[in-house]
């Protein structure tokens, strides 16, 4: 089993701002309220989504906090990257955690599917991303995940992510069922006050 393990909390994923500089500076300052960061970004060029990465690697580990390549776990070895998220399409996690090592942290999104759940935690995820459950602006015709989900994914005993369309004031309901982590783009970056943002997420748990 993986060493790293993820604390409670946000579980922060960068916006599709294509200047690498500026995604830095939005970025920066919310690494104190976050339990992790996911780079994903799908207007950048692979350069460009390198430089960020660099940046991002560096204030991560001045932060503590984990950094995680969303998609390419490639991209995670060549940056030093914590570890990986993986999506339906994105690899297996095998082949994630033969090329980042034992302690790498390898997310799995699972979706609406509770049988995809117990298939990802027996080959050895090291979190379960389950959603959306809630209209997102990011992925507006992502599959919806029922709060039941949360509560029958627990004997898993692998941390749980929720995502998808996540407020201060909905994610009470997915922490009530369960969720070790909220997971949020817009939720912070779109705020008036992205530090106030984030730092209400946090105090959920």
């Amino acid at each position: 089993m993986p060493s790293k393990t993820l604390k409670r909390g946000l579980y922060l994923i960068t916006p599709d701002d294509p200047d690498p500089s500026q995604l830095f500076a939005r970025t920066r300052p919310l690494l104190a309220f976050a339990s992790c960061l996911q780079l994903r970004n799908k207007a950048m060029d692979a350069d460009a989504l390198r430089v960020a990465g660099i940046a991002l690697r560096s204030a991560c580990t001045d932060a503590g906090v984990p950094l995680l390549i969303n998609d390419d776990a490639a991209l995670a070895a060549e940056l030093g990257a914590d570890g990986v998220h993986l999506g339906e399409h994105d690899g297996d996690i095998a082949s994630a955690r033969r090329l980042l090592g034992d302690d790498a942290i390898i997310g799995a999104s699972c979706y609406d599917d509770i049988e995809r759940a117990r298939r990802l935690a027996a080959e050895g995820a090291s979190y379960l991303a389950f959603g959306a459950f809630f209209p997102s602006p990011t992925k507006p015709n992502a599959r919806r995940a029922s709060l039941q989900l949360l509560r029958d994914s627990a004997h898993l005993g692998l941390p749980r992510v929720a995502i998808g369309g996540i407020t201060p004031d909905n994610a009470p309901s997915l922490v009530d069922a369960g969720a070790d982590l909220v997971a949020v783009i817009s939720g912070v970056f779109d705020a008036p006050d992205p530090v106030a943002a984030a730092r209400a997420y946090l105090s959920l748990f």
